[in-house]
């Protein structure tokens, strides 16, 4: 089974590249930001509370998003693979879905660390926060504030897979094609 943590700052590309590899090696993609997104359009108790979180540009606590990711793996028994799209984001959470997969006699395959540039990741996000009405991403002091919050609380965590020598770096500037060929190769070493 493959498990695959996609990994990187907002703007990096890890929903349109977690979508290839999605389909590329027939896992399910469990995105939090769409996980969120879905809770808090039905007005959920735990998306009511995401809301107050992403709406200032801060992390979502730990328990809020790990009790939605936990209900979504468990809706897919069958699954030959998941791609974790923007979780974890701290060690704690890595933690915890170590210990829930290991419940499940899983384990996190690798880790894959997009990288790009701050100031890239601002104009995309202002870009895509244009096209999409997305109002996190239309903001240019939320936009820095969730990549300082990432660098801040959320880089380091690369250092506990990398300890695990599950972690791996893909240049994520360049076409999307471009950038997709590089992870599959690293995928598949």
């Amino acid at each position: 089974m493959l498990n695959i943590v996609l990994f990187g700052p907002p703007g990096a590309g890890k929903g349109t590249q977690a979508e290839r590899i999605k389909n590329q090696y027939s896992l399910i993609h469990l995105s939090t930001g769409d996980i969120f997104r879905y809770n808090i359009k039905e007005s959920t108790d735990l998306g009511v509370m995401a809301k107050e979180f992403m709406d200032k540009g801060e992390l979502v606590p730990d328990q809020v998003t790990i009790k939605m990711l936990e209900s979504e793996v468990n809706k897919h028994p069958e699954s030959s693979g998941f791609i974790f799209d923007g979780f974890p984001r701290t060690t704690q959470q890595a933690k915890a879905l170590d210990d829930f997969l290991s419940s499940k006699n899983l384990s996190i395959t690798k880790m894959i660390a997009l990288e790009v540039p701050n100031d890239e990741l601002i104009s995309r996000l202002f870009l895509r926060g244009k096209q999409s009405g997305r109002a996190d991403d239309q903001d240019k002091s939320i936009i820095a504030n969730r990549i300082k919050v990432y660098e801040n609380q959320t880089a380091v965590l690369a250092e506990y897979y990398k300890a695990q020598n599950k972690l791996a770096t893909v240049n994520g500037v360049g076409s999307v094609d471009e950038i997709t060929r590089r992870l599959y190769r690293s995928i598949d070493i």
